[in-house]
């Protein structure tokens, strides 16, 4: 499967919302062909490089959908996206506009698991925190009860490092991640 690219200073979980505000023509240009085709973009944490200009990004990132839009006032396009599924990329090249595209295999989805009882304190702190954040989570599928889920939507708003969200983001061992959720969260 080849996509286009978008390298970003940010991780993205599936599940998750992503909004961007897009100026550049060759991002303006992806997102008009993805709405105009119903087709992911895929989002990479960028290692070294800023997001405007070259950079070299993670090899595990996400898949994302728009599901909102709008003109802002400044004239630059608002977009949210909603992360879809965790991919692996194989093969990136540059194209003549600018724009990344690359070869990715989709890595498999963290099954459903219940909510271990030792992380029952987890749901309702997150609620909390979600009705909090306003408009990016209120549309957001809600799955309290999804361990992987909790632990996604943790990771995106705890004040960590990006490159521990992209260790979490590449890993499938959620009981650790709960852990982790757990030992910030209490000051362990």
């Amino acid at each position: 499967m080849n996509v286009p690219l978008f390298p970003l200073n940010t991780v993205l979980f599936p599940g998750g919302p992503l909004p961007l505000r897009i100026f550049e023509p060759r991002y303006l240009d992806m997102i008009s062909r993805c709405m105009k085709n119903d087709a992911p973009f895929g989002v990479l944490l960028i290692k070294n490089g800023r997001e405007v200009g070259p950079a070299t990004t993670h090899s595990t990132g996400t898949l994302a959908k728009v599901s909102d839009w709008y003109q802002g006032s400044d004239g630059l396009l608002g977009v949210t996206a909603t992360g879809t599924e965790r991919f692996r990329l194989l093969r990136a090249e540059r194209r003549h506009d600018g724009l990344n595209t690359g070869d990715i295999e989709i890595l498999p989805a963290l099954p459903p698991t219940i909510l271990p009882d030792e992380f029952q304190f987890l749901p309702p702190i997150l609620e909390r925190v979600m009705n909090d954040l306003g408009r990016l989570y209120e549309n957001l599928e809600r799955r309290f009860d999804d361990a992987a889920w909790v632990a996604h939507r943790f990771v995106e708003i705890l004040p960590i490092g990006l490159e521990q969200k992209q260790l979490w983001l590449e890993s499938d061992d959620v009981p650790a991640c709960l852990g982790m959720i757990r030992e910030v969260l209490h000051g362990d």
